[in-house]
């Protein structure tokens, strides 16, 4: 019964670990970004002493410099952003109210093309101008509950000043791990029972091959399509592309939902903003075609790769059960234990697999 036992210590142990974390996501917040800060920082402080340099040295020199970047974003990008989220908040109205008029009319024209009502076969309406205003009231209610979404978004940005102080302890935090990184794994691993190192270390590597190369290699695709889309939009003159392709870019993190909200988002402005033109709406969509090529056939091939093990299925599962438990503290740890369930499950299967007990010659001893 040993791998019972086994079994049921880890489950328990886990059990536990994830309880503690749900009853205490309120104030871990500052504590889990300023260890996932360390985390990405940690091999260019091995770096830097591989060059000569000190641990506490390169870890001062390199927060440094991420808090002088984070100056330079909140001069330079914060107001801006904030400026357009605030005009397009403003004008969603009059964009959604011309996107309707531009609904009903244009389903009234296509039904006289047809020849017959294509609302009245789909079962929207009895006629065509019951028709087009059902579709003309579709596009009205998206309108409202997403205007609705960005004044509760616009408020809780608001909010968000308010624990403006964490933001002093996520890097006080990030220092100190950056200093003991690696004093703290060699802790942990002197703690693993001598039998099991070897397998532990094993599965460690791999949770970390899959947590980094996740992380670092589609932080970087996140920032390229932000800056591909935000300035791409801005120059063909969409209006509030700048916004639309930031917002684009933070949650490509997200597998599809990026790509789907510049297209939306785009395709929406421009033809609001360059109706009876489909100028504007052919040049925006060529930008977000072009990064959408740039995203699928070079960036995430050689950024991310196909070896860390996470399926975008799974990943936009991980993130919204624990951004939904945990909120934000939830989306930081979200993909580092989706990488470690994976790993550890596929363990578990290879176990399985070349287990007596699957191969029918015996029970699990």
């Amino acid at each position: 019964m040993r791998i019972e036992r086994h079994a049921i210590f880890w489950t328990g142990a886990l059990a536990l670990f994830a309880g503690l974390l749900w009853l205490l996501s309120g104030v871990l917040m500052p504590f889990a970004a300023g260890m996932a800060l360390a985390y990405l920082l940690d091999p260019l402080a091995d770096r830097f002493q591989r060059w000569g340099m000190g641990r506490l040295t390169a870890s001062l020199i390199i927060l440094g410099l991420c808090l002088l970047f984070f100056i330079v974003i909140l001069i330079a990008v914060v107001p801006l952003l904030a400026h357009q989220l605030g005009g397009f908040i403003e004008k969603l109205p009059s964009y959604v109210g011309k996107l309707q008029e531009l609904a009903r009319s244009q389903g009234a024209l296509l039904t006289e093309k047809l020849g017959f009502d294509i609302f009245e076969k789909l079962g929207v309406g009895t006629s065509s101008g019951d028709g087009s205003r059902a579709v003309g009231d579709i596009v009205a209610k998206g309108g409202q509950i997403f205007a609705a979404f960005l004044a509760s978004l616009w408020s809780g940005g608001q909010a968000l000043l308010g624990i403006a102080s964490l933001l002093v302890i996520t890097p006080v935090v990030a220092f100190y791990m950056l200093v003991d990184w690696d004093k703290m794994v060699n802790a942990i691993d002197g703690w693993i029972p001598i039998k099991q190192r070897d397998t532990v270390r094993q599965l460690s590597r791999e949770i970390d091959r899959a947590i980094a190369g996740f992380i670092r290699g589609q932080s970087l695709v996140c920032l390229f399509l932000g800056l591909w889309y935000g300035i791409g939009l801005s120059l063909v003159g969409l209006n509030f592309g700048f916004l639309i392709g930031i917002s684009a870019g933070i949650l490509s993190f997200i597998p599809y939902v990026g790509s789907l909200t510049a297209l939306v988002l785009a395709a929406a402005v421009a033809i609001a903003q360059g109706w009876p033109s489909f100028w504007l709406l052919a040049m925006a969509m060529a930008v977000v075609g072009v990064g959408q090529f740039l995203e699928g056939n070079i960036l995430t091939p050689r950024l991310v790769g196909q070896s860390v093990g996470l399926h975008p299925v799974w990943l936009m599962f991980a993130l919204i059960a624990f951004g939904s438990l945990m909120g934000f503290t939830g989306l930081i740890i979200a993909v580092p234990v989706a990488a470690a369930i994976g790993v550890l499950a596929r363990f578990g299967l290879r176990r399985y697999l070349e287990s007596p007990y699957y191969q029918g010659k015996g029970t699990l001893t």
